[in-house]
């Protein structure tokens, strides 16, 4: 039924757009909330930035013109919106301008770089993270989280399950990139540095001290990327060292030895390292993230944690999951997929229009930053029934195989689609599967509510304490 209302719907408002354009009534500007005539609407948008992208897309439409000091931005709210920008018309929008700023550190990597540099890289890259590649890492996944299970985690303790899931998929992702070549002593280094990358993006990257201006803040980033190069550029001189057939199996690996097609060049040290940060910083950070909400809504939700507990025992049996057992992790699939919906990492997605185009009947100048929300449009009641619930049972039962395609883009969409979202995918599953068999996690006291803060990613603002009851 939700459907058919919003095609019904549909119908009316383009009959209406019609008409409007056949009378000259189309207006140049799209509508909102008009601000203050100094900070536009920032201080709306400041103290709950997520509360306020969400009334703003009810109040206003799938199109709202906002305003940041004296930067207009427009928020797109409608999946037809998302698909022009991130597929249909991705060639005239880049990065925005505070990531493209606050995310400089990454250099010339796949996250922020642009144009021919971005596709070259793209096709180099890419037969890194092909399934059948991936898929040889479950183990090393499944593997990780025994040993934190059996060396850290006891029955009654009290853990920050935000760090935990952070240390684990580090580790995952530090002997999935580097395999043997990481020490546990260079690990925990890593681990240090990429805190204080990520303590710069508490409260978003809107208005940061430019990196050039030394306050005690920025010179403990500058410290932290000086570091992890020295870790990164060590790693691949050793590697370059090696006979050129020895092949070790990690991603590393196949990040030397790919060749361009037209030019039989490889990636160069600098292009190595822009690629190996990157990936070291949004390959654990999102997984992480998107387990920590998951034991955040199971904790909450002891029904969807009774059938997931079902589903693990009678396809598992108490055994580690492996790769072959993950298409009979249906509802633990549709358990982390609900999770992603609700606690999108990565929240919202910017851009820059590089020419003149028209978005839902409005002009879009060139130099315009347009906004794509997830966290918005995965909340929308058009696309959701009962949005802010927790109802993994959405994703098997048929109601959800009529969304529109960019109803639901955790994890962007188009030619910039995630280059790791597969290995995401598998990790989220595996380490759910591992780790629910042997605990349940309950909200420590005065933690059960838990406040989003939207910063680089979707963090829980206060870490997010949890008990440990073991299963027995």
């Amino acid at each position: 039924m939700v459907g058919a209302h919003r095609n019904i719907g549909s119908f009316i408002i383009r009959d209406m757009v019609d008409a409007a354009r056949s009378s000259g009534a189309i207006p140049t500007l799209p509508p909102g909330p008009k601000g203050s005539f100094l900070t536009g609407n920032l201080s709306e948008y400041v103290p709950d930035q997520l509360g306020f992208l969400t009334r703003t897309a009810k109040k206003y439409g799938d199109v709202v013109r906002l305003r940041f000091l004296n930067v207009p931005l427009y928020l797109l709210n409608h999946p037809d919106h998302v698909e022009y920008v991130l597929v249909k018309n991705n060639r005239n929008f880049i990065k925005d301008r505070a990531e493209r700023s606050g995310l400089r550190f990454l250099g010339q990597g796949l996250l922020t770089s642009e144009g021919d540099h971005w596709r070259r890289q793209r096709r180099l890259a890419q037969p890194a993270f092909h399934r059948q590649r991936i898929s040889a890492y479950g183990r090393t996944m499944v593997e990780s989280a025994e040993r934190m299970l059996d060396l850290s985690w006891r029955d009654g303790e009290t853990r920050e399950v935000q760090e935990d899931m952070s240390r684990l998929t580090l580790e995952i992702v530090s002997n999935t990139l580097f395999g043997a070549a990481i020490t546990e002593n260079l690990e925990e280094e890593v681990a240090d540095a990429l805190g204080v990358v990520m303590e710069r993006f508490t409260g978003g990257i809107l208005f940061k001290v430019p990196e050039g201006i030394p306050t005690p803040a920025n010179l403990r980033f500058r410290r932290a990327i000086r570091r992890l190069e020295e870790i990164i550029y060590g790693i691949i001189r050793e590697r370059r060292r090696r006979a050129p057939d020895e092949e070790t199996g990690d991603l590393l690996s196949m990040l030397l030895a790919v060749r361009d097609e037209a030019t039989g060049e490889g990636m160069s040290d600098g292009q190595l390292r822009d690629e190996v940060l990157t990936i070291f910083l949004a390959g654990h950070e999102t997984t992480a993230l998107n387990l920590s909400w998951t034991w955040h809504l199971l904790a909450g939700h002891t029904g969807v944690e009774a059938r997931l507990h079902d589903e693990l025992r009678e396809t598992l049996g108490g055994r580690a999951p492996t790769m072959a057992d993950l298409p009979g992790l249906r509802y633990a699939n549709a358990v982390v997929k609900e999770s992603t919906r609700l606690y999108p990492p990565v929240w919202g997605f910017g851009r820059e229009a590089l020419q003149d185009c028209e978005i839902g009947d409005f002009r879009v100048p060139k130099g315009t930053q347009v906004v794509v929300s997830p966290w918005v449009m995965h909340r929308d009641e058009r696309y959701f029934e009962n949005p802010e619930t927790f109802r993994p049972e959405r994703w098997l039962d048929g109601s959800t195989d009529v969304l529109p395609k960019y109803a639901y883009f955790p994890f962007g969409g188009g030619p910039r689609l995630c280059i790791g979202s597969g290995f995401a995918k598998m990790e989220a599953v595996l380490l759910l599967a591992t780790i629910a068999q042997r605990f349940r996690l309950r909200h420590a006291p005065g933690q059960e509510t838990v406040e989003p803060l939207p910063s680089l990613t979707l963090r829980p603002r206060n870490g997010l304490r949890m008990v440990l009851a073991e299963r027995g």
